[in-house]
């Protein structure tokens, strides 16, 4: 005689960061409990835990960034781009001349 097994299917969650922020924020809010989100996804309480501390923890650096340093990385993105506008000025110059230059030989020569 052949035994019949129930077999519970895997629930098996792609767990995103955006997933993961999303919860993250409702428990910091207090809308819901780590223990209610733990029992409703079957993770670890710790899991979840180790979240919300990366979470904070990457916030805490956000917060943490010098008025300067965002100045000087503005300050050099403003260097790339006057520079690269210099480069086109002279792209500019360059074609207006070689368009002179054409026009000059394709014109007919009157003495």
């Amino acid at each position: 005689m052949l035994e019949e097994r129930v077999v519970k299917p895997v629930r098996q969650q792609r767990w995103t960061a955006s997933r993961q922020r999303e919860i993250v924020l409702e428990i910091l809010k207090g809308h819901i409990t780590i223990v209610d989100v733990a029992r409703e996804h079957d993770v670890k309480q710790s899991e979840i835990r180790q979240w919300i501390d990366t979470f904070i923890a990457f916030g805490t650096q956000a917060l943490k960034v010098h008025p300067k340093s965002v100045e000087a990385v503005e300050q050099k993105e403003l260097k790339q781009h006057r520079e690269r506008i210099g480069e086109m000025v002279l792209q500019i110059e360059v074609l207006k001349k070689a368009e002179a230059i054409l026009s000059e030989e394709e014109s007919p020569f009157y003495d």
